[in-house]
């Protein structure tokens, strides 16, 4: 932090501050497939410890996204984008960021193994240093397939959430990991397209940055390709292993396609130029995530169905 920043210059840290280091908006995806897979499982977990395991899973990204933010303040203070988060814009110390988010972390991996069990706290705990240490600290200033590798670290919530309500792992989560692994490409890199300059400023080595528009809108019509029969799989688990159904077969054929549609969209298109409003990277973006809510929220209309 530059002087300017200044603990003299610097006004109290109000509770909102410490919220925006949790990143809610971030969060409320991480509860929200946490939840689905909580829902979806074959077995049921009282209300009491599912409450206990949703709220472990959101204490837990919260901490990483803190420890996330106080590793990067400097890069976020170089981008429009991130300059006006508490760090960056000198609302709170870096020490409060760090202590804040390593007591959310450990928390929220005490509490989940107490309350629940010890392998949903070590996934929970995995995917903490998964997005705090190896996406943030190694992945994210070296490599362009940063985003790709780092895909894990977003999801894990609904195998976090599986393994809560039945205490191991099956083929079902692994889908539902695989699906938000792969979604998750075409979903950032619609965004670092429209704000690749902040990332190039900043020498953050994006796909944009490195390897140019074009092989970035082709990378998106890849995966979002890949992700539409890899999104179907869980039609063909059995109903008594917690498969989906065909109710999820046609809500995920639907929303696949659509996104595909918007991923050629924007896999197709050529800028006009410095003022072009990249309408089409920003639509990709919002229907992504429209699409994660409509594809995990069938999850569950359908175990309820056949339930």
């Amino acid at each position: 932090m530059d002087g300017a920043r200044s603990a003299a210059g610097r006004r109290p840290t109000e509770w909102r501050d410490f919220l925006a280091l949790t990143k809610p908006r971030v969060m409320s995806l991480v509860i929200f497939t946490g939840l689905c897979g909580l829902l979806a499982a074959p077995e049921q977990i009282n209300p009491v410890l599912g409450f206990t395991a949703i709220l472990c899973i959101a204490i837990g990204a919260g901490g990483a996204a803190a420890l996330n933010q106080w590793w990067e303040a400097d890069i976020d203070a170089g981008m429009r984008r991130t300059a006006s988060r508490p760090l960056p814009a000198g609302r709170m110390d870096r020490t409060s960021a760090r202590d804040f988010g390593v007591a959310l972390s450990g928390t929220s991996v005490f509490v989940m193994g107490l309350a629940i069990g010890w392998l949903a706290a070590l996934i929970l705990a995995i995917s903490i240093v998964y997005y705090s240490v190896i996406y943030t600290v190694w992945l994210k200033p070296r490599t362009p397939q940063n985003i790709v590798i780092g895909g894990g670290a977003g999801a894990f919530p609904p195998l976090i959430g599986w393994v809560a309500a039945t205490g191991h792992i099956t083929a079902m989560p692994v889908l539902l990991f695989l699906i938000i692994f792969m979604w998750t490409p075409p979903h950032f890199w619609a965004l670092a397209l429209f704000v690749q300059s902040d990332y190039a400023k900043v020498g953050i080595p994006m796909m944009p940055v490195v390897a140019g528009e074009a092989v970035t809108r082709r990378l998106i019509m890849l995966y979002a390709a890949l992700l539409l029969p890899l999104s179907l799989l869980p039609c063909f688990i059995p109903a008594r292993l917690g498969g989906a159904g065909s109710l999820y077969g046609w809500v995920a054929g639907v929303c696949s396609t659509v996104f595909l549609a918007a991923s050629i969209r924007v896999g197709l298109r050529r800028r006009n130029g410095e003022a072009d409003t990249m309408k089409p990277e920003k639509q990709l973006f919002a229907i992504s995530i429209i699409y994660l809510f409509a594809l995990f929220g069938a999850l569950v209309a359908a175990k309820w169905i056949q339930g």
